[in-house]
């Protein structure tokens, strides 16, 4: 028993070879579906992913604040900022009273590459931790808008 596509003159099994113009039309314009489908779906998820990161960041920052007031009776000034968490200010009154190791392994970014700003005594709240948002500038909205420890 012979196979089909040996009975056929070679000039015949070239027509069974590869894909039409139309199929290839068919592809890409499947593709192109599928790729606006996932464009539209995951990118605004990014957004919302990046601005729950830095609430995240805020409330350990914060949490490690709380721990730096217990031990030293007092938060960080403005100026002692963030970095206080790291390694103690030369002000302290008591450096004997500052933890071993700090407050906190690494001071981490904002997931826009910015660092996070703080603020004691604060405008909102008894101290302030904050990102300005994507554009990096006070304001805005949605991804733009400012994210803090005053927002719950």
């Amino acid at each position: 028993m012979k196979d089909a596509d040996h009975t056929k003159k070679p000039e015949d099994r070239r027509d069974d070879e590869g894909f039409t113009l139309v199929e290839l039309m068919v592809v890409i314009a499947i593709l192109g579906l599928l790729t606006t489908f996932v464009v539209l779906n995951v990118l605004p998820a990014q957004g919302v992913a990046e601005r729950e990161k830095a609430r995240a960041d805020i409330a350990v920052l914060e949490q490690a604040l709380q721990m730096y007031r217990v031990d030293n009776r007092s938060f960080p000034s403005t100026q002692e900022g963030l970095a206080a968490l790291q390694s103690p200010p030369a002000s302290l009154s008591r450096p004997e009273r500052y933890r071993a190791g700090g407050y906190v392994q690494r001071l981490p970014d904002d997931p826009w590459g910015n660092p996070y700003l703080y603020q004691f005594p604060g405008e909102r709240g008894q101290l302030d931790i904050f990102s300005y948002g994507a554009d990096g500038v006070p304001g805005g909205e949605e991804d733009n808008a400012d994210i803090g420890n005053w927002q719950n």
